[in-house]
This record gives C-alpha cells, sequence and structure tokens, in this order.
C-alpha cells in the first residue's frame, strides 16, 4: 500500500486554483489537519499562514552567490560587534542594482553568502538583523564547504570549462572531482532550505544568479511544482563539444530545465545551451513571435538573450565626487602629453594581459614615433580565486612588463604602468576619464562592463570640466575602444575595434588605431556606444527579465502538474486541464460496455519504439492484433506512413486486420480484400522533380536517407547530426516548397523526415472514410480508440474532435504517445505502455467470448493486471 507521505508527489492536481484548500504552514492552534482535505491541493501550494516576514503580494527573492551588503567587526566593550551596509560603490554589484528596474512598491529579498566568516554563536543574532534592515537572508557556508564548492568546483573546474578550457592533463587545469560536486550540490541544498524560509509560493518570483546555483532549481521545483523561477548566466555557456565533457552534464541542464526562464548574454551562448538539450537529451525548441522555447514534460521553458547593462545614475554620481575630480587632475598631471591606453581586468587566466602586453611590445617596436608617447595603464583587480593557475598567470604578466619596460622605457617614461588592486571606484572613473583608448583583450568573457563604464565616463560632467581645466570638455564626448571579439559585449559595440586577441600583431594595430584615430570619428564612435548605453542600462535589463519571467509564468495554474524522478532527474510533468493520461481500467470499462468498436492504431512509434532496428511487429503484438480482430464487434485497423508491401509482409499473420498504407493513399479491409487507392490525381511525375533534390541533400547529409513509397517521397534524417539533420531538413522543406507551388502535392515535416504526398491524403481523411463506410452499413461506432505519436497523427485527432456524426453516448479515446501539445485528449507515456493497454483490451475480448465461469475468472486477472500496472506506475 502506498504511503500518505507519496500522495502530492504521485496524484495528479487537478482542482481548481479558486477553492483549492490549503495546509497552513504554521498551526497557531491544536488540532488535525484532515487529509487531503478541499480539493487535494499539493502540500507545497499553501497560502494561509506563511513564513514569518512575508507580505502580502509578489516579491522578488534575488538568490546570488554573495550577498551586496559589506560586513565589518568592530571591537567594543562588550565585545566583537558586526556592523553591515549596502555595498553600493562595487560596479559589479549587479543584484542590487537590478531593483532599479522594478517598481518601488515592490519588496526585494537577497538570499547568498556574506563576504565574512561569522562565527557559529552569531549566526542567528546576525541573521536576524540582516534580515529586519536589509530583508537579506544570510546562508553561512562552513570553510571546508566553501573550499570544495566555490574555490574547488566552482572556480577551478567549472568557470575554465566554461571559457573552453579543457583539464587535459593533471598540471593543465584540475579535472572533476566527485566530492567537489557533492559539495555543489550541498551548498546550492543550503541556499534552497534558506529559500524556503522566506518564500510564498503562490506569489513571490525567485531569480537565480549565475554558475554557481545552476542545480538549486531543481531543488526548488520539488518543493514547489509552480513556484515561479528564473535564471540567469553571466559567464559564457560552453559549445556541445566542450560541456558533453563535463561528467553531470545531464544534472546541470536538467536543472536549467526546471526553470521557467532561463537568460543569457548573448545569441551564441544561448545557442549552445539549445544545442546541448537538443544533443543530449532529445529537446527541440521553436521560436514564436520573437520568443524561444523548449517545451519539457509539458512546460515550456522560455530562453531570452539580454544583455547586462551598467548603473549609469552611480558612476555619473561618482564623476560628480570632488574626490574624483581631485584623483582626474592628478592624473592629467601625471601623464600629461602621454596617449593613455586603459586596461581594467581580473586577475585571471581567460582576462588576456599577458597577451595584451605583448602586443604593446609590439606596437612599441613597429612604431618608434609612439616610443615615449604612448602608456599602457593596466589596473588588475585580486583575483576571485586561488592555485597554481593564478600564480602563473601573476608570473608572466610581471615578466612581460618587466621585459617591455627594461627594453622600450627611460628616466620619465615607463611604457606599461601596473596597479595592483583593489583599487576605489573613483580611482577606476578618474583613469576613465584621461584614457584615450580602452583596450579588453579577454580570450572569453561572459560579458564584461568596462566598455560600458568607460563610455559613460568619458561623457562629460561639470565637476570634472572645472578641475580639468578649460578645453578639457572638448576631450570628452568622444572615446576609443579596443574589444576582444572572443567576450559578451562586442556585439553590442558596433563602433569599436574588434580584434582576435591571440593576434599579437592585430591586437597591436588595433591599439595604434586607437591611439592615433581623429577625433571626428573617435566622437562619433563615441555618440554612437553612449546611446547603447544609456538606452540597455542594468535597470532596462532587470525590467525586461522580470516582464519575461512573469509572461512565462503565466500558464502554471492553467495545468495540472506533478512531479516524477529522482534527485537530480526530478521534473514537473504539466498537462492541460482536459489532457489526462489514459487509465487501462477506465477504457476496460468503457470497451465491455459498447457493441460496434473502431480503433485505429499508428505503428512506428507508437506501437514499436523509434529506436528499434528490427520495425518487424513482434510476437506479442501480432497475437494481441488477432485478439482484437477475434471479436466481431471490433473493426481494427493499422494506419501508418509505410508503404502497403511491408505492411502486408509484416501483418500477413492477421488476417482480419485492416491496412492504411501510405498515409491513407492505399487501403484493405482485410488480407482477403483489395487495396483500394483514394481518388486523387494518378500523375505522379512530380517525383521526377523531387528525387533528384532529395538525393543531393541525402549525399550532403551523412546519416540520412530516402524512402520511396508508391505515392509518396520521404527523407529521413533521424540518424543524421540532431543538428545538422533539422537545419537540412528546414532547406530540404523550403525547397521543394518553392518548386512544387503549382503541383498538387503537400510537403510536410514530421518527426525526422521531410515527405511529399499529393493533396487529399492524410490520416484524418482515413478515419471520416472508414466511419462513412460504417454508418453506410447501419454500424456508426459507439466506441471509438485511436492512437498516434507524430504530427501526421494530429489529422486523425483532428478529424475526430471536429466531427459531429458519432453517436452522443459514443465514447471516444483519442490518445498520443508521450507527453506535449496534442489535439488529442488522452496519452500514454511510451510504445510499451501502449501494448499493455491494447492487451488489456485483447483479453477483455478473449474473457467476453468464453463460457461464464471461464469469463469470470478471465475477467479477474484483467482487472488484477490494470491494478498491478498502476501501483508500478506510482512507484
Amino acid at each position: 500500500m502506498l504511503s500518505r507521505s507519496c500522495f502530492n508527489l504521485l496524484n495528479l492536481d487537478d482542482y481548481s486554483v479558486t477553492d483549492r484548500a490549503r495546509i497552513p504552514k504554521l498551526m497557531n492552534v491544536p488540532g488535525i489537519i484532515t487529509d487531503f482535505g478541499g480539493g487535494g491541493g499539493e502540500g507545497d501550494e499553501e497560502k494561509g499562514e506563511v513564513s514569518p516576514g512575508v507580505k502580502n503580494g509578489s516579491r522578488r527573492i534575488i538568490v546570488a552567490n554573495q550577498l551586496p551588503v559589506k560586513a565589518f567587526c568592530k571591537d567594543e566593550k562588550e565585545g566583537k560587534k558586526w556592523c553591515f551596509e549596502w555595498d553600493r560603490y562595487a560596479l559589479d554589484t549587479l543584484i542590487l542594482q537590478l531593483k532599479d528596474g522594478l517598481s518601488p512598491d515592490l519588496e526585494i529579498v537577497y538570499v547568498g553568502c556574506l563576504k565574512a566568516d561569522v562565527e557559529l554563536n552569531d549566526q542567528e543574532e546576525v541573521a536576524n538583523f540582516l534580515w529586519e534592515k536589509f530583508r537579506c537572508v544570510p546562508t553561512f557556508l562552513s570553510l571546508d564547504l566553501i573550499n570544495k564548492y566555490y574555490h574547488g568546483f566552482c572556480k577551478h573546474y567549472l568557470w575554465p570549462l566554461f571559457h573552453y578550457m579543457l583539464p587535459l592533463t593533471s598540471s593543465h587545469g584540475v579535472r572533476f572531482d566527485r566530492s567537489n560536486w557533492l559539495a555543489y550540490v550541498s551548498a546550492n541544498k543550503i541556499f534552497a532550505d534558506k529559500v524556503y524560509e522566506v518564500i510564498n509560493p503562490d506569489d513571490d518570483y525567485v531569480w537565480i544568479q549565475d554558475y554557481h546555483l545552476m542545480v538549486l532549481p531543481t531543488m526548488l521545483r520539488k518543493k514547489y511544482s509552480r513556484i515561479k523561477v528564473g535564471f540567469f548566466l553571466h559567464s559564457p555557456f560552453p559549445s556541445s563539444e566542450i560541456y558533453r565533457t563535463l561528467p553531470v552534464r545531464d544534472e546541470i541542464l536538467r536543472a536549467l530545465l526546471n526553470c521557467d526562464l532561463v537568460g543569457f548574454q548573448t545569441f551564441d551562448y544561448a545557442r549552445h545551451f539549445l544545442s546541448c538539450c537538443s544533443r543530449m537529451l532529445g529537446l527541440d525548441y521553436q521560436s514564436k513571435r520573437g520568443y524561444i522555447g523548449i517545451d519539457y514534460f509539458g512546460r515550456t521553458v522560455t530562453i531570452k538573450i539580454l544583455p547586462v547593462g551598467i548603473h549609469m545614475g552611480q558612476i555619473q554620481n561618482v564623476m560628480s565626487l570632488p574626490d574624483t575630480a581631485k584623483k582626474a587632475k592628478e592624473l592629467k598631471e601625471k601623464y600629461e602629453g602621454k596617449i593613455v591606453l586603459l586596461g581594467i581586468d581580473d586577475m585571471d587566466m581567460f582576462k588576456g594581459i599577458g597577451l595584451k602586453f605583448l602586443a604593446m611590445g609590439h606596437l612599441l617596436e613597429q612604431s618608434p614615433s609612439l616610443r615615449g608617447r604612448v602608456v599602457l595603464v593596466q589596473i588588475t583587480n585580486p583575483p576571485r580565486s586561488r592555485g597554481n593557475d593564478i600564480r602563473e598567470v601573476e608570473e608572466e604578466v610581471k615578466k612581460i612588463a618587466s621585459e617591455i619596460n627594461m627594453k622600450y622605457g627611460k628616466p620619465g617614461y615607463e611604457p606599461i604602468v601596473c596597479i595592483n588592486g583593489p583599487v576605489s571606484t573613483q580611482d577606476k572613473i578618474a583613469h576613465y576619464v584621461i584614457s584615450e583608448c580602452v583596450v579588453v583583450n579577454a580570450v572569453r568573457d561572459g560579458m564584461n562592463l568596462v566598455p560600458y563604464e568607460y563610455t559613460v565616463s568619458r561623457q562629460s560632467n561639470n565637476n570634472l570640466d572645472k578641475a580639468l581645466g578649460p578645453g578639457f570638455n572638448g576631450e570628452q564626448r568622444k572615446s576609443m575602444i579596443v574589444v576582444s571579439e572572443f567576450i559578451g559585449c562586442s556585439p553590442s559595440l558596433s563602433g569599436a575595434i574588434r580584434v582576435n586577441p591571440w593576434d599579437i600583431e592585430s591586437v597591436a594595430t588595433g591599439m595604434t588605431s586607437g591611439a592615433m584615430m581623429n577625433d571626428r570619428e573617435k566622437e562619433l564612435r563615441h555618440e554612437k556606444h553612449y546611446r547603447y548605453v544609456s538606452s540597455h542600462d542594468v535597470a532596462y535589463w532587470a525590467r525586461s527579465f522580470d516582464q519575461d519571467l512573469k509572461r512565462a509564468c503565466e500558464e502554471h495554474y492553467h495545468k495540472r502538474c506533478w512531479g516524477i524522478g529522482l534527485g537530480l532527474g526530478f521534473r514537473v510533468v504539466a498537462l492541460g486541464p482536459n489532457f489526462k493520461k489514459l487509465s487501462v481500467a477506465h477504457i476496460v470499462s468503457s470497451y465491455k460496455l459498447t457493441n460496434s468498436r473502431l480503433i485505429l492504431l499508428d505503428y512506428d512509434g507508437t506501437m514499436l519504439p523509434e529506436d528499434k532496428v528490427d520495425k518487424a511487429p513482434s510476437a506479442e503484438v501480432i497475437s494481441i492484433l488477432n485478439g482484437l480482430c477475434s471479436d466481431p464487434k471490433n473493426i481494427v485497423f493499422i494506419v501508418s506512413g509505410r508503404g502497403r508491401d511491408t505492411l502486408s509482409k509484416w501483418f500477413s499473420p492477421c488476417p482480419e486486420l485492416g491496412l492504411s498504407a501510405e498515409h491513407g493513399y492505399f487501403t484493405r479491409w482485410s488480407k482477403d480484400s483489395v487495396w483500394e487507392s483514394r481518388p486523387v490525381p494518378a500523375d505522379l511525375d512530380w517525383k521526377k522533380v523531387v528525387l533528384p533534390i532529395m538525393k543531393k541533400y541525402t549525399e550532403a547529409t551523412d546519416g540520412s536517407s530516402i524512402e520511396q513509397k508508391e505515392s509518396a517521397l520521404v527523407w529521413h534524417h533521424l540518424e543524421a547530426d540532431p543538428d545538422f539533420g533539422i537545419w537540412q531538413a528546414k532547406e530540404l522543406l523550403d525547397h521543394l516548397e518553392s518548386v512544387l507551388a503549382n503541383e498538387p502535392v503537400v510537403v510536410k515535416r514530421g518527426q525526422h523526415i521531410v515527405e511529399v504526398k499529393p493533396q487529399d491524403v492524410s490520416k484524418g481523411l482515413v478515419f471520416q472514410s472508414l466511419l462513412a463506410s460504417m454508418q453506410s452499413k447501419g454500424k456508426s461506432p459507439d466506441f471509438m480508440l485511436c492512437i498516434g505519436d507524430d504530427r501526421s497523427d494530429e489529422d486523425m485527432f483532428e478529424s475526430i474532435a471536429s466531427n459531429n456524426s458519432l453517436p452522443d453516448n459514443a465514447e471516444v479515446f483519442a490518445c498520443t504517445v508521450g507527453q506535449k501539445p496534442s489535439m488529442a485528449k488522452y496519452y500514454l507515456d511510451d510504445p510499451a505502455e501502449v501494448v499493455k493497454m491494447l492487451q488489456g483490451l485483447s483479453a477483455a475480448s478473449t474473457a467476453m467470448q468464453l463460457p461464464p465461469k471461464a469469463a469470470v475468472h478471465q475477467v479477474a486477472s484483467v482487472e488484477d493486471l490494470s491494478i498491478v500496472k498502476n501501483h508500478a506506475s506510482f512507484v
């Protein structure tokens, strides 16, 4: 017997939104909660009493690795005291800045780690203070967990992999370590527990930030099937060839698919993610009205491409500070008469600092006139992690800078000026203000906002104009950017000089152009960049993501949901209110009470798995079909796209079985009857045009093939490369539609096929023809079963749904195979379930034809089979 604790996981949530009963999170009176009270709702859809601090109305819960607060400890007489403040002036605190794009009345809750080690005894007090004063929920992780989760898995394994660096040897990168992966999962679980503490799942939206928390969506979805959750990846997403090397690739992909909205910085990153979903999980995507969506077990996961912006107001405020003007004046005097090129990067192996220095050396070597005039100022932020790779990069950068300075430097002139951070925001802005060109040379980077910050800093400011003297206003409102083509901001900077960071000569040429370009050209490029940066700031980014997250969640309460799968393989199945799983007990009961039955069955993908090499029907399938055909109340047809010779050969052991071949072009009622063809034009000259075209695509697409039928031609790409096969199928479809525009044929795409067939041939017309024939003989069916798995079968489902000639009391079962959008009312998961269901019907027919005593025993066996099957599907 199933335990009650399994109920909300195994049963459909089919109660209405308005009347479902809710179990309170907090009990304030003694008593017993009635089992499955009211509408039998899920335990995770509570509303009544919610967690402390939860207000009515929608909120945004922003979950990130770190909270946007600074923490410092003061020594007082009573002991140490923790103090906190918003980290407002850090240019990369996007999770704090994004609230500018949301409604001022909207409450925002932050969940993340503190940038401080708080002792266990102080954690509860600190957590309460942060909640009351900042609406922040800290996740306190142990040092050992941080080392394995953040430094071990995130920074030393996942970060390099997502930046296209594979650990080919033990000395070249860090290989996958299962203990670090388990630490990553454990840390994500701690974040999930903190979200549970504050969330109101009916109203709140959760927005998860970056690769540190990629399995968090699965944990939240497992707890609350209708949670509204979005995820934004700030780093690159690698191509499928790189990503597929990740041993836990499926777990991470499926976790991201448990979101409602997944955001990426560029189309390239989104394209790589979609390719991984297609190649590794077999999921296709569709683009509709500008939105990209992946259907995942009945839920549509929306993919959004939205580059992050900067906080314009924050930079402008810093530019207005007296300290910034003072610093800018000092720098202007220091580099008087020099052309300043600026680089600001983290100390990281992917920032290309060493390559930038080599390009500077090449510039000075090739352009002697620029020696003593051009200075590269490199501000290096502290590394975000530690390890041998960071030490190697630091040593390499120092060595290259030293060699170039020794070779080209002289008293009063240092070609490369290295400034080791951290430096204040005012210092960064001051350097932006006095620099003629900024050079961003990363070999791979998710976005990189340095060019945006530089552009805004060069827009001029009254305080700076006064401090820097007359004429400096003319020096501003112009800027030049040299940017790597491998970073996320590159596509949006149409006026920048794009370079390949690995091509030292190209980078040096770009730096020379940036330094020497005429002022008018710099002004025009600056204006173009400034228009984009000012209109696509962080507020725009947050507002756009939030709007699309709400749109992606609109259908939540229009579907029935339940969870399946264990651990990180968990996912939610979502079905329309009228789309339900076909119950064996229900259909067998209806089957027994009817006297004139029409049963239409597709074959490939319905009674036979698609991946099976031997396509001939098994002895079990033949036996079941013969059992159904032996009942005089039944008319049973296989309705397939295959040719009549193949079907005749395969189903020759079933003499009473009807066959409809090539989607209904040929039909016969039994083995002894003749084949009849549809009354369509017999001219098949169009084949002479189509066949050579298909042959060209077959030669160009490894793994594809052509199937020649009497009435149709089919191009198959099931065994081709998934992405290339889909691409070629779209091209072939367009090609054929254009050349066959005036021919009496239809060009259609199906599952891994492109088919050309005559007009007025479809499975829907097969149903109409068979129904009309039965009605003409006075045998209008009172039981109708139609099962199929692909687009061609949807014609049958649509025809059945729109038919008004069936008796009002007819039992109609239109059933698709697989959980997907369909015109059918019912579904079964796979061909194995279809065969078991047909086995139940066949057994019922056999039982009804037996003597009374034997029939009772046989019926009992059928019911036992259904009970066992249903129990097994629950477990």
